[in-house]
């Protein structure tokens, strides 16, 4: 076969696990890549600092799904230095601490390992598009030393969906990188017409510069030390405009870089002290709530005005409507605020017409949105995309849990001509389908091929192995139209239009009984994963079900049958719950949705078992996820890990190309403790309901402070008494809140 046929077929299969079947990516691991992002620029690199000159790795400097740098070695006598420490604990910034290995100087001398300490200390500055630099040199010998340094750089601005594995249909030009005086350029002009640069400042000048090399010999007397500083700039525009002029070499001074870090750090230390606060006597919990809420802080991206919950970095760093809804809905107890911009940013993009190459429908809510080359040049439908059937009516669940919450009809109010958009199309859509089910089939010719949060292409199958046939209905979308319907009826009631708060209900009641008739299988113990073309069920054991026990959906003996099921040792294997059964043919703990473990979908079973009333498999997998944060690098919780039994290895395993942090897995433990503690909120009728609060065993007290309730907040200490039970310990409010406890 000719070389250039297999490379076509190759990236054509590319395109189609990435852009149909919704993979992450291709690249190689980023499972330990150190992170930071500041709105929406982001950086990963290796923890020695390096981008390595490897073309599979997903590293780089990103911007507006453009890598811009995509290589950065850090050379001492073109030798690599080795890691010591490395750290980006508040998201924007992160400190290295790397020493040399033996090496000869530029005097020809040996210089033992370890005799040279390196601090490196890197920040990205949102405001000036930059990431800035600064690598301290430390002479720890008796002598003064000459040690050579070389930073070398690369960049080839590819598109986001290029380094995940796409192809790109139409190309650029990239121009060779040159010296402009004391700025090193990089520039590309899009075929997009945007011209893309990056420029690269050193303070002080390099002693030798060579294409994209710089070279410096440093001089450092015994016990001193000297700092290399480097600005990295990212700058786009039209491309008949004229380049900007390259930045003052000041961009890259400490005082600025330290003003821009301290500011960072000072709005997350705030975004924390604003949202509710827990505090119990385990510290691996602690640690892991406030990992998740310093993640959330890092995801927060701005648009339109509005701020979000970026999905995750590196592949999702943009507005996915289900990740935001679901992240925003985990985050209700601790970050209530961040639920009515994610309304109104998902609303302002809400469906209006119908568009087959980006599966548009009139009110739909959209799934994805690119600002790249590629999404300028219509080569994906992401721009935006609206192939998701469970967008819409989770954005309804997310705005009546909102109103639970705050006890506030005005968003509601404001928002009621796209409630009523996303109402019909749900019920145009139901009507559609012809079984009474919210179902999926794409129209796209570069859609997703499945079209719940279970993306993937294999990830909807049947017992035999082979692929579920559109059109598809997810066993957990059926759910949240359930509460969906429920949810809204009871806001058009509390505005006064009773007429369509009892019909929504009524329409969720039957939909209920369809779905214990349509969807239980005795055989399997559960609910079908889905409804597929014929009316055929999917019939295999899966985590889906766990949602629509969530969702209310399923009630009496066979919610606690799905409940129990759910925790046979083929699906819960220590860590948590697999996506898929270990005994289906399809498994495989390492495939993205078909036997891996997913923080967010244990979170939303756990609220499952709290509705259920399966109180002890709540506590149980509550513990295994926060067992395992404590195993992942600064306790953060990645998108996805691998499905293998906690007893066969000893910690949870990697999935190579996780997102971390990512946004619902941020939420995932925030959420498992709302459910824990019974916490149920009537802000309209200024209450806070408790039920049946429970801990994990290895948690005797807790507290939340500054719970907000509506208007007031309200201080809960929780501990467990000499029964061995939870009770509600101490209750201090502010405001008018009435706490009510079973």
């Amino acid at each position: 076969m000719p070389d250039q046929q297999r490379d076509e077929i190759r990236h054509e299969a590319g395109h189609r696990r990435i852009v149909r079947h919704g993979r992450s990516s291709t690249t190689s691991s980023i499972a330990h890549a150190l992170v930071i992002k500041n709105d929406e620029l982001f950086f990963l690199c290796e923890t020695n600092g390096d981008i390595p000159f490897d073309a599979s790795n997903g590293l780089g400097l990103y911007y507006h799904d453009c890598r811009y740098l995509n290589g950065y070695e850090l050379r001492i006598a073109d030798a690599q230095a080795d890691r010591l420490a490395s750290i980006a604990a508040k998201g924007s910034s992160a400190t290295l601490a790397l020493t040399n290995r033996d090496l000869k100087t530029a005097s020809d001398d040996l210089l033992e390992k370890e005799s040279v300490g390196i601090r490196w200390e890197r920040t990205l500055d949102a405001a000036e598009c930059a990431l800035h630099d600064s690598i301290a040199f430390e002479n720890f010998c008796v002598k003064t030393i000459r040690l050579p340094v070389t930073i070398r750089l690369r960049s080839r601005f590819e598109p986001l969906f290029v380094v995940r594995g796409a192809p790109q249909k139409k190309r650029g030009k990239l121009e060779p990188p040159r010296w402009v005086g004391e700025t090193l350029r990089f520039d590309y002009e899009g075929a997009d017409n945007v011209r893309r640069s990056l420029s690269a400042v050193f303070e002080p000048q390099p002693h030798h510069a060579d294409d994209s090399t710089a070279s410096f010999d440093l001089s450092i007397e015994p016990h001193t030390s000297a700092t290399i500083r480097l600005s990295l700039r990212v700058e786009e525009a039209p491309a008949h405009e004229a380049l900007p002029a390259p930045p003052h070499k000041e961009a890259a001074r400490d005082e600025h870089v330290e003003r821009a870090r301290q500011a960072q750090d000072k709005a997350a230390d705030a975004w924390v002290a604003n949202a509710t606060q827990l505090h119990s006597d385990n510290p691996r919990l602690n640690s892991a709530v406030a990992r998740s809420l310093r993640d959330l802080h890092l995801l927060r991206t701005t648009l339109r005005g509005y701020r979000y919950f970026a999905a995750g970095v590196p592949w999702y760093v943009t507005l996915f409507g289900r990740d935001a809804i679901i992240s925003s809905l985990e985050t209700l107890v601790f970050l209530p605020d961040r639920a009515e911009d994610t309304l109104r940013l998902l609303a302002s993009f809400q469906g209006t017409h119908d568009d087959a190459w980006r599966d548009e429908e009139a009110g739909k809510i959209m799934h994805e949105l690119r600002v790249g080359e590629m999404a300028h040049l219509d080569e994906i439908p992401q721009t935006p995309y609206y192939g998701s059937v469970d967008a819409t009516p989770l954005f309804l669940v997310l705005l009546g849990q909102q109103a639970q919450w705050t006890g506030r009809l005005d968003l509601f109010s404001e928002l009621e001509a796209h409630v009523q958009a996303a109402l019909g199309w749900i019920d145009r859509a139901i009507a559609r389908s012809g079984n009474g089910y919210l179902a999926y089939a794409t129209e796209s010719k570069s859609g997703l091929a499945n079209q719940g949060w279970k993306d993937s292409g294999d990830a909807i199958m049947n017992r035999d192995g082979s692929l579920a046939t559109p059109p598809i209905a997810l066993v957990e979308v059926q759910g949240y139209v359930y509460m969906a319907k429920r949810g809204i009826a009871e806001l058009y009631r509390r505005a006064g239009d009773k007429a369509t708060g009892d019909r929504l209900a009524n329409e969720a009641e039957a939909l209920r009984e369809r779905f214990e008739r349509d969807f239980w299988c005795d055989d399997l113990g559960t609910y079908a994963l889905a409804l597929q073309k014929d009316n055929r069920r999917a019939v295999v054991v899966s985590s889906n079900p766990g949602h629509a026990l969530w969702t209310g959906i399923a009630t009496g003996d066979r919610a606690l049958k799905a409940a129990d099921r759910l925790m046979q040792h083929d699906m819960f294997g220590g860590w948590g719950i697999r996506t898929l059964s270990s005994g289906e043919k399809r498994f495989n703990p390492v495939g993205y949705h078909v036997g891996t473990v997913w923080p967010h979908d244990n979170a939303i079973a756990v609220a499952g078992f709290r509705r259920s009333g399966r109180i002890d498999h709540l506590t149980r997998v509550l513990s295994g996820i926060v067992d395992a944060a404590t195993h992942f690098e600064h306790d953060r919780l990645p998108e996805v890990f691998a499905g293998f039994a906690r007893d066969a290895f000893a910690v949870p395993v990697h999935y190579p190309v996780a997102c971390h942090p990512q946004a619902w897995a941020a939420g995932a433990v925030p959420f498992m403790l709302e459910s824990a503690l019974g916490l149920r909120p009537d802000a309209f009728e200024h209450a806070l309901h408790i039920s049946r609060p429970v801990l994990p065993d290895s948690v005797h007290a807790l507290t939340l402070r500054q719970l907000r309730v509506g208007d007031a907040t309200v201080d809960i200490t929780f501990k467990r008494n000499d029964r061995g039970d939870i009770a509600v310990d101490h209750v201090d409010r502010k405001g008018r809140v009435d706490v009510t406890i079973d």
